[in-house]
């Protein structure tokens, strides 16, 4: 059946599910990527070219295989880099029809046996290739069957368990094994299958791992990105859960799981390919960090009337009584969204008088946590799919709390699990270690904190001063970000040392912590950030010559406070590098180091405070030589336990 569907613009980046898990021996994947093409051009490129566009996913493992008459099919542990010089001058992998895949590995050795695309039996199959991402909570039953059936399985993997299953129930329509097989399946997925008995025919399915279907003239480009399908096609439609997509080279079908026909909306990607390109930088952090004062306008555009002083936020105006009435706040989440959300805390308190919480998402369905009446929980994640902060969603809901999204990618699981949300729009982040993406979730809870605090006591004179000043802001980042050349030297004299500490008070405390998280992650420096005053409870031990200690020292109510922690520092021999107000001389005195950013009301401050932060790290992974886009052990979002 060829669709015909209407178009519409709306998909601004619909990405990322996938569960990695490790449980006796059988590795599951986690935050991975798949790329499939059906058409008329040479599979090959174009697969190589959306796995490095995919590739911040996960670089632990990469395979191939294309349809070429015969499957032909090359895996390799490590970065698409070595897949690519395996097959790019091979012959045997001209073909218009094929799958790839690139793997993040939490728990065992990467390796190529464990590499998709995996296999049906090798001795008794049908030539069925199978690239997935998720996790099969019943293979352990399904191997058990399969060995029964003598199946022989070669890897470890829960996904060459579904590729055997497919096999067992192929009678020749691989659309109906893959649907035969998914009703045996209990887990999540998102998947691609091809089969050499029928060449000319690509099939796909998902159920809790987003995946996309590029809609191109005679061709289909399929991605768990839209990263990898922008540079063919414009037009795509998203997957919905336990839905399965037939594709051949001039149409397609879609179904449910038990073969019931669907029609899809085709949608416009909004986004371009030169978003998702470095153009003129060395790295895409870099570039993230400086497309800062665009996105944070992109942002707040349409949100903030400071003229009339008004805050509109479409996604949450259906909620609006329940948001007058709030009596508690409840902010969940993890890693840097963690430190977004401890901002919260101070912005909601502060603007709307409500008691607040911040809550790790991974700790919080562990206790038994009370949820009173009249209670907001508060989801803060980039990519909608952070797995403990989903569960914490589904918990606070599940004790009766609002739920609303704070989130990047548009049709993401929270974005869908929430009851409502507001999005950050600050386009695709490639670069692993979050930058723009933690200044637009602090910009959203600055805005939701003076939504809410407007329906409770927040003055309409304090309301008006607040939002111009966060108009400005985007120009103001501007400004901070000139000084790059000026943190680059100063982190050449510091960048050997080994131990840093970060300090900070009141809003500045969290961004103290996301200033040593990001030194942390992408430069491999041990650093440690806390509040500047719990430094003489026992972490004063460890300053001696030299040290470097970050103090986020800016003009507000604790200002003489925090100078006189840095003298302490100071006095014991530590390197002082400060985070200052403009026109603050006297900081100078106090400081072996400083960054100005310009004066903006204390709640604002973070917005400017952490960007010198993103640059100081940056800075240090690149003069100690490090991938600064791929860091070790990392993947762009986490999706495990």
């Amino acid at each position: 059946m060829i669709v015909n569907a209407l178009v519409v613009p709306i998909i601004e980046s619909v990405c990322e599910l996938e569960f990695q898990y490790s449980s006796c021996g059988v590795f599951f994947n986690n935050m991975c990527g798949i790329v499939a093409y059906i058409g008329s051009k040479p599979a090959r490129e174009l697969l190589l070219e959306g796995l490095k566009r995919l590739e911040y996913r996960g670089y632990d493992s990469a395979g191939i295989a294309v349809l070429n008459g015969k499957l032909k099919v090359a895996r390799s542990k490590g970065r698409v880099s070595g897949l690519e010089e395996i097959v790019i001058n091979d012959d045997s992998f001209d073909g218009t029809i094929g799958i790839a895949h690139t793997r993040w590995a939490t728990h065992g050795e990467p390796s190529e046996r464990n590499a998709h695309p995996q296999a049906d039996d090798a001795a008794n199959g049908h030539g069925i290739r199978i690239v997935h991402n998720g996790i099969i909570e019943n293979y352990a039953s399904l191997k058990q069957y399969l060995n029964d059936k003598g199946h022989v399985f070669t890897s470890e993997t829960d996904t060459e368990v579904l590729a055997h299953l497919i096999g067992e129930l192929y009678e020749g329509d691989l659309e109906t094994a893959v649907q035969s097989a998914l009703r045996e399946v209990t887990g999540a997925y998102a998947i691609a299958v091809v089969c050499e008995e029928e060449p000319e025919v690509l099939v796909v399915a998902r159920k809790g791992s987003p995946l996309i279907v590029g809609v191109g003239n005679d061709e289909y480009v399929v991605a768990s990105d839209s990263s990898a399908i922008v540079a063919h096609t414009t037009q795509a439609f998203l997957l919905d859960d336990e839905t399965v997509a037939r594709l051949t080279r001039d149409s397609f079908r879609t179904t449910t799981v038990d073969n019931v026909e669907l029609t899809p909306e085709i949608q416009e990607l909004e986004f371009t390919l030169e978003q998702i390109e470095l153009g003129d930088f060395k790295h895409f952090m870099l570039k993230e960090i400086h497309e800062q004062p665009e996105t944070l306008r992109t942002c707040i555009q349409g949100r903030v009337d400071a003229l009339n002083t008004k805050i509109v936020l479409g996604g949450v105006a259906d909620f609006e009584s329940e948001l007058s009435k709030a009596k508690r706040v409840l902010l969940l989440g993890q890693g840097t969204a963690l430190h977004a959300a401890m901002i919260g805390e101070y912005l909601f308190e502060k603007l709307a008088g409500i008691p607040t919480e911040v809550e790790f998402s991974s700790e919080f369905r562990y206790r038994n946590p009370i949820v009173e009446e009249d209670t907001i929980a508060i989801a803060v994640s980039q990519s909608g799919e952070t797995a403990d902060t989903l569960a914490a969603v589904q918990e606070a809901k599940r004790r009766g709390a609002l739920t609303l999204g704070a989130v990047n990618v548009v049709g993401s699981t929270i974005a869908r699990d929430t009851d409502a949300g507001v999005y950050l729009r600050v386009g695709p982040e490639i670069g692993v270690a979050s930058t723009k993406a933690f200044i637009g979730q602090v910009a959203v809870l600055t805005m939701l904190a003076t939504y809410v605090g407007r329906r409770h006591h927040l003055g309409r004179e304090d309301m008006s001063e607040l939002l111009s000043s966060l108009e400005q802001i985007p120009e103001h980042i501007k400004t901070v970000l000139t000084q790059s050349d000026h943190i680059l030297e100063v982190t050449k004299g510091v960048v050997n040392r080994d131990n840093w500490l970060f300090l900070g008070r009141g809003t500045n405390y969290p961004v103290a912590l996301e200033g040593a998280l990001k030194l942390k992650e992408i430069s491999y420096i041990h650093a440690e950030g806390m509040p500047a005053a719990e430094m003489k409870h026992g972490p004063i031990a460890l300053i001696d010559k030299g040290m470097p200690v970050v103090v986020v020292a800016t003009k507000g109510s604790q200002y003489e406070k925090v100078i006189g922690n840095m003298e302490e520092v100071r006095s014991r021999g530590g390197h002082v590098i400060a985070v200052a107000t403009e026109g603050d001389l006297t900081i100078t005195k106090h400081c072996d180091d400083v960054f100005y950013v310009p004066d903006v009301p204390e709640p604002l401050q973070p917005l400017l405070t952490a960007v010198p932060l993103q640059l100081l790290a940056y800075h240090a992974a690149v003069l100690r030589g490090k991938d600064v886009d791929k860091p070790r052990n990392l993947a762009k979002s986490v999706t495990v336990e």
